[in-house]
């Protein structure tokens, strides 16, 4: 799925899925850079993140995949 990710002004990133006009921020996330792992939302969903350079500008659109929650 597309996902805009964007760094907020306090220095923290958030998450807006356009096909659920969804916007969440990143609470926690596996790797220091972001990218190349997996990233846990606001609301539960739990997103891996592609691999991209650790000076990616942002905000950018990119190709996640959403994990099937926990039961």
């Amino acid at each position: 799925m597309k996902v805009m990710i964007r760094k907020m002004p306090s220095g923290n990133y958030s998450a807006y899925v356009p096909k659920k006009d969804l916007e969440e921020p990143i609470v926690a996330h596996e790797k220091e850079t972001l990218w190349g792992g997996l990233v846990t939302l606001a609301n539960g969903w739990r997103l891996q993140l592609p691999e991209m350079a650790a000076d990616t500008r942002m905000p950018i659109t990119v190709e996640a995949r959403r994990l099937a929650e926990e039961e």
